[in-house]
């Protein structure tokens, strides 16, 4: 049943059911089960070795600790620690009333979130949770749902960092193209090249962009969004008050008078500096003798460097926070409390990253890519098929990075057997897909994190991103389908912008008429 029409069974029974139920760890319980039942054909006892060896894989792999799940982890905790101390200084406070003050709209506290997003471009898991921490006094205090901070964050981190060259996906990708053009021995441009001139054909990442910004500047809600985003003007409730947001410490902390706008935002600056710092000196220890800002990127291990980022960043609270005279007897509530505020997401993670691995081992993601090397296909349709099937593969394996790591080899391979020139599009296509399913996915890390940064229940999250996520699909893939049957780069991106401008004017009308 492995590498078979079988494997993609339980990535799509766990999405149902967290989609139906709204309960994440039952679903992905039962998808880790189904899974591990068609790996070991149903042997009861054989499954239930499988599941403990991929559970003991988040911690402990290859004889030694897992240090990218176990930094992350640790990283969550720390970060908990920080936002509660911040809470317990009077920083989150000071920081709410002086935003208030500036930022004196809806449409403003979201626009700032929109373009603190894509200034913070480094990396996605850092940029889900600082953004976060940034933000969300502004945006509570401008009466803005945490649904609709949560997919701000979500599509404005990963599109941003799909297309810079000085980001740790970058990076990654940058090193795969370059493997990929040697094999093919094409000459034309060197991977870096390559990568900077796929980025105007990067359709999905321009339309996530602009629609998270036509939807702030013109307040369109739809689905689930709209009911959110009228229980906070309404009643002034972010979030629902009958479910436990993850990533969010409780209010019954102390809160001290003496806050300034300092107590957060240092903390905050801190850990950018921390952590980008650690990026450079990790990536540059890999490749001391080839160290350029690209091999830098490229070696950074981004797990360790938040891990020694959230230390210093944590150091430098704790300086602040007894430089304040706050009362030290608060110290141990807030450790506790602010790790606690990050178990729930801890949680999901922990199960969402076994699962991955037995959709791994179920071989979803190859089954998925031998559908499109054993079709015979019009050549024109590539890029639009690429597309799809990155979306579909990432939204069911829950990660972009390794659907890149499998659909870019295959876009190389079939472009070379076909058309080379189709290379480029048929690459960007899928990293634009990659990142379309990761948005819509409930088991992708990065839609955890979005939900954690933003303090929101992640469903809840998942379920009002969705369609945002879908609309900027589509438009995506009628702009792909037009590059692959006229070549122009141009005219595909243009018909996405004017898909777009249609799809603002539509909505907008309709929210004036229902207003």
């Amino acid at each position: 049943m492995v590498g078979t029409i079988y494997s993609i069974i339980p990535p799509i029974i766990a999405i149902v059911m967290v989609l139906i139920t709204r309960r994440v760890l039952l679903s992905l319980g039962i998808g880790i089960l189904s899974a591990a039942l068609i790996i070991n054909e149903f042997s009861i006892r054989s499954s239930l070795v499988t599941i403990f060896n991929a559970f003991k894989a988040v911690f402990w792999s290859d004889g030694e600790v897992n240090t990218w799940n176990v930094y992350i982890l640790l990283f969550l905790l720390i970060l908990g620690i920080i936002t509660a101390l911040i809470s317990i200084s009077g920083g989150s406070r000071a920081f709410g009333e002086w935003a208030q003050k500036r930022v004196k709209s809806r449409v403003g506290a979201q626009i700032t979130a929109a373009l603190l997003g894509i200034i913070i471009f480094i990396d996605d898991y850092f940029n889900a949770l600082a953004v976060g921490q940034v933000t969300r006094p502004i945006t509570d205090c401008q009466k803005v749902s945490r649904a609709k901070l949560a997919y701000i964050i979500d599509s404005t981190s990963a599109p941003v960092c799909v297309v810079s060259p000085i980001s740790s996906w970058g990076a990654y990708i940058i090193a795969i193209i370059g493997t990929i053009i040697t094999a093919h021995q094409v000459s034309e441009y060197t991977a870096l090249s390559a990568f900077i001139a796929m980025i105007p054909m990067n359709f999905y990442v321009f339309s996530a962009l602009l629609i998270v910004f036509i939807v702030a500047l013109f307040n369109i809600n739809i689905g689930p969004m709209k009911a959110h985003e009228m229980r906070a003007i309404e009643t002034g409730e972010v979030v629902d008050p009958n479910k436990e947001p993850i990533g969010e410490v409780k209010d019954t902390l102390p809160i001290s008078e003496k806050g300034t706008v300092g107590n957060l935002l240092w903390p905050i600056i801190a850990l950018v500096i921390g952590t980008v710092s650690a990026m450079i000196w990790t990536g540059y220890k890999a490749v001391p003798d080839e160290a350029t800002i690209l091999t830098i990127f490229e070696n950074t291990d981004v797990s360790k460097s938040l891990f020694y980022g959230g230390i210093f960043g944590l150091v430098i609270t704790l300086i602040i926070y007894f430089a304040k005279g706050i009362q030290g007897s608060y110290l141990p509530k807030g450790f506790i409390e602010g790790m606690k505020s990050m178990l729930p997401a801890i949680y999901i993670l922990i199960f969402a990253w076994t699962i991955v691995d037995l959709i791994g081992q179920l071989e979803t993601g190859t089954y998925l890519a031998g559908l499109v090397k054993e079709s015979k296909l019009n050549v024109s349709y590539l890029p639009v098929i690429l597309f799809i099937l990155s979306a579909f593969m990432a939204f069911a394996t829950g990660t972009s990075w390794g659907t890149f790591g499998i659909m870019l080899p295959i876009a190389g391979d079939l472009t070379a057997a076909t058309d080379i020139s189709l290379l480029l599009p048929a690459m960007a296509a899928v990293l634009a897909g990659s990142v379309l399913g990761d948005h819509c996915s409930p088991i992708s890390d990065t839609t955890i994190l979005s939900s954690t940064g933003a303090g929101s229940h992640h469903i809840d999250h998942v379920l009002t991103q969705l369609p945002y996520a879908i609309i900027g699909g589509i438009m995506a893939a009628i702009g792909y389908f037009v590059l692959g049957m006229t070549g122009s780069t141009i005219i595909g991106l243009a018909v996405v912008i004017i898909a777009i401008v249609l799809f603002s004017m539509f909505f907008v009308k309709r929210a004036k008429q229902t207003a």
